[in-house]
């Protein structure tokens, strides 16, 4: 497999702390950038669309679920750490579960539903960075 040629220049990506019973779901990435670490399905905006429409996009070719968006949760940089590495901008939004079961592809590798109250006690897990604070504003955003 050949090596991921970044772009010399920022990325626009979505993600969605989903909700659903109380609980949110994590996706463990199955390759570069972020193997092995859990975080938030999405990816990258796509040309000439909004932001919904591509997180919409991302949330069903990743997990198959379809979503209620309920609001902006908050966003973070990841800047390019090494040579080669992406310069991300990521927009994350809080969303209700409104269709259908997990069914990962190649990108993902596993998947767990966890109550955000217990995020700090998940120490085997490997998260990517500000991904609790991004879960905590999303969760206040869903309410109770």
């Amino acid at each position: 497999m050949a090596p991921v040629v970044q772009p010399t220049h920022p990325q626009l990506a979505v993600s969605a702390a989903i909700f659903r019973d109380g609980e949110v779901l994590l996706v463990r990435r199955a390759r570069s950038p972020a193997k092995g670490f859990y975080s938030l399905p999405g990816g990258r905006v796509e040309f000439g669309e909004s932001l919904h429409q591509a997180l919409a996009r991302e949330v069903d070719e990743e997990t198959g679920l379809r979503i209620e968006i309920v609001g902006l949760a908050g966003w973070r940089e990841v800047l390019p750490a090494t040579a080669g590495a992406g310069h991300y901008l990521i927009i994350s939004f809080a969303a209700r579960w409104a269709a259908g079961e997990p069914a990962l592809n190649d990108e993902l590798d596993d998947y767990r539903w966890i109550a955000p109250d217990t995020l700090a006690s998940l120490g085997d897990l490997k998260l990517t960075g500000g991904l609790e604070e991004v879960i905590q504003s999303a969760h206040r955003l869903i309410g109770p």
